[in-house]
């Protein structure tokens, strides 16, 4: 396939609520949208880089840039090429996964489209619909993180996923578990907040029967991991240390993980994406889907990918409700019993309203070969 150009969009999307985590509170998505033009068709991806570089190295800005400067050229003079041959011309330069990740995106939906063939069935989906957890921020208390998550659950959502930091840990859970009960299937995330020296205070909350623990220590701390893990009843997922189906493959041989969230930006690519499911499958490590915050775009692709045969415990998948009141595309809404149906349409199966999108718009450039 041909690209003819690929145009860069910044768009500013206001969240309903601040989403506070253990790096941060965000309160607006400066999202950076990745348009390719092949032949006849247009192809669009998402970039999940945040404005700062605090949960990852990357940034928004940053991500601009080596697009602008070095991954479109790369791939223009590359000519006619399939989505799959992306990551192999990007290779030469280091790092800078989401960025990658969003231009492949990008010229995956383009060649979808023009051959009429869906995400779901690229990846191999073998689910109609997808359950969906949620992910439920660090609150100034337990009394409105307690009304937040019956919220969320009179809305239909099956998981709940608490933040958690130091001194903001033990006591939420208890309380959720308290109001709602031993049955809700529950986890947490500690976005690298801990240390190994905080093992003793990880271990108070093995008597809550959580899911997992999601990435305790440094991204870069597996044998912490291996060492907490021998610690703790808790399962650990490992998330931010996960960039590619060799660390994947890693961490399971040491033992640092039993469970291993994926997230096409955070290591790449949907194609990546792919390559560790199947991994973790080949080990009998389950496997989930995270998020991002993202627009309808790469929740369109997240719900594909979380459609596949081993995606068996409930994604960070939300509703477009649960971050935006108004998304840029046609809503995702979750149906009765707290699941999400995936796109049976060619490449993602839907695309930016052009009112809305024109809306949040606050730049474009085009580029060309």
């Amino acid at each position: 396939m041909k690209l003819t150009g690929v145009e860069l969009r910044r768009i500013a999307m206001p969240l309903v609520a601040p989403f506070r985590t253990s790096f941060g509170t965000e309160t607006t998505r400066d999202i950076l949208l990745v348009r390719v033009l092949a032949d006849d068709v247009e192809g669009w991806g998402e970039c999940v880089a945040m404005t700062s570089p605090r949960y990852s190295a990357e940034y928004v800005d940053a991500a601009a840039d080596v697009l602008r400067r070095f991954f479109v050229p790369a791939v223009l003079v590359a000519g006619p090429q399939a989505a799959h041959s992306v990551a192999e011309i990007l290779a030469p330069f280091k790092g800078h996964h989401m960025a990658k990740a969003a231009l492949e995106m990008a010229v995956l939906d383009a060649e979808l489209r023009a051959e009429g063939r869906s995400f779901a069935r690229e990846l191999g989906a073998v689910r109609e619909r997808v359950p969906c957890g949620v992910s439920v921020g660090i609150m100034d208390s337990v009394p409105e993180l307690l009304d937040a998550v019956d919220g969320y659950l009179a809305e239909g959502y099956v998981r709940i996923k608490l933040k958690i930091e130091p001194g903001w840990d033990v006591t939420p859970v208890r309380a959720v578990r308290e109001r709602f009960g031993d049955d809700l299937p529950l986890q947490v995330d500690a976005n690298t907040a801990y240390t190994l020296a905080d093992a003793r205070q990880l271990a108070r909350l093995d008597p809550f029967d959580l899911l997992l623990i999601e990435q305790p220590l440094d991204e870069e701390d597996v044998l912490g991991h291996v060492e907490l893990a021998g610690q703790l009843r808790t399962p650990i997922c490992l998330d931010e240390s996960i960039t590619s189906a060799r660390d994947a493959a890693a961490a399971i041989r040491l033992g640092a993980c039993h469970v291993v969230n994926i997230k096409p930006g955070r290591v790449g690519g949907y194609f990546e994406a792919r390559r560790i499911h199947d991994v973790c499958v080949a080990h009998g490590i389950p496997v989930w889907c995270g998020g991002m915050l993202e627009t309808g775009l790469g929740r369109a692709a997240n719900v594909a990918l979380a459609a596949m045969p081993g995606f068996n415990l409930p994604g960070d998948t939300s509703a477009s409700g649960r971050y935006y009141a108004a998304d840029i595309t046609e809503p995702f809404v979750l149906d009765d019993d707290g699941h999400l149906d995936v796109p049976t349409g060619p490449g993602l199966g839907l695309e930016p309203v052009p009112d809305r999108l024109a809306e949040v718009t606050t730049a474009t450039e085009y580029l060309t070969g």
